[in-house]
């Protein structure tokens, strides 16, 4: 099984030893033909405007092609990416998952915050309410969650959705490379193993 992370900007090599240490062999993804040897992707945080420059038109439309065929796995940024809405500033999405997302809703760099959220009982995820540190950094919210959409992980009182899966897709608000708890990256894991 080859995972590959897209390692145009962000923390990508966090997310390569996380799963290396999970046993997947894992590709930098750097060319958009890269895509095409790989079983799943993981998009890592970053600035997800950043990241539709450095991509380019057709990089763009490669990528587009990929997260609606295979699994994918969006952390921040790229949760930001993987969206069919975004706002603070509008910008344009891959459409993978019906979430609309609000970009920076937690704050600038100085508001970012270690918490702990709960993992629902979910499809990929049989352990309801058990707890998980989430690393929050100028993190987005999902403000909404369309109808074929699963909530996996919720934080705060007021259960604000940080964990969504559609499909073969997943995203994160927040950076699950950056704790010591791997369920998350194992979860995606057991997405491609199943879609394989």
């Amino acid at each position: 099984m080859q995972i590959g992370v897209l390692a145009l900007q962000g923390d990508f090599d966090a997310h390569r030893r996380r799963l290396e240490e999970l046993g997947a062999e894992v590709v930098l993804v750097k060319k958009p033909e890269q895509l095409d040897a790989i079983d799943g992707l993981v998009i890592p945080g970053g600035e997800s405007g950043t990241f539709l420059k450095l991509l380019g038109e057709e990089g763009f439309e490669k990528l587009k092609e990929f997260v609606h065929a295979k699994p994918t796995f969006g952390t921040c940024a790229g949760a930001i990416l993987l969206a069919n809405e975004v706002e603070n500033p509008k910008q344009k999405g891959l459409g993978a998952i019906d979430i609309r997302i609000r970009r920076n809703a937690y704050g600038r760099q100085i508001d970012s915050s270690i918490r702990e959220g709960k993992l629902l009982q979910s499809s990929l995820n049989d352990q309801p309410g058990s707890p998980l540190e989430m690393v929050f950094i100028r993190a987005p919210k999902i403000e909404h969650v369309g109808a074929a959409v699963e909530v996996i992980a919720t934080e705060g009182t007021d259960n604000i959705p940080v964990a969504v899966r559609q499909g073969k897709v997943m995203a994160t608000t927040f950076h699950p490379e950056l704790s010591d708890d791997s369920r998350v990256h194992r979860v995606f894991l057991d997405l491609v193993t199943e879609a394989r």
